[in-house]
């Protein structure tokens, strides 16, 4: 259970670190100008050039901080020999296969692979506790 759990926190946070440091790489323009602006109300709610509203949402604004997040709890939690629920694994496996559907072709469908070593960390956990 241990390892599955494991991988699956390692996975999430190079998919949402990969991502996050792609996304500021490729709007570097945009990244740059917010520093030089001192970033308080660099990017506008509404009528803002679109480009930093893109830049925005495609890195700090995207899900990638949060999947670290999420990664870096199921990696401690895994250390600890407690298993995340498996409805946990089954939502994100959900959530990357609408994600990789609707934006093709998309790395999204690698997030379906901790989404399952969630589930089967939880299985396995449950088993345990039962027999």
């Amino acid at each position: 259970m241990r390892t599955q759990m494991r991988w699956a926190g390692a996975i999430m946070i190079v998919i949402g670190a990969g991502h996050l440091v792609l996304a500021i790489m490729l709007a570097w323009d945009s990244h740059a100008r917010w520093l030089g602006q001192g970033l308080w109300a660099s990017v506008p709610l509404m009528g803002g050039p679109l480009d930093n509203e893109v830049a925005f949402w495609g890195a700090l604004g995207s899900f990638s901080v949060p999947q670290i997040l999420l990664g870096w709890v199921v990696w401690h939690l895994a250390g600890r020999g407690v298993a995340v629920p498996a409805g946990v694994g089954w939502a994100y496996a959900a959530w990357c296969v609408v994600g990789g559907i609707l934006l093709v072709p998309s790395p999204f469908f690698v997030g379906v692979i901790p989404g399952l070593l969630i589930v089967l960390a939880a299985r396995r956990s449950h088993e345990r506790s039962r027999g």
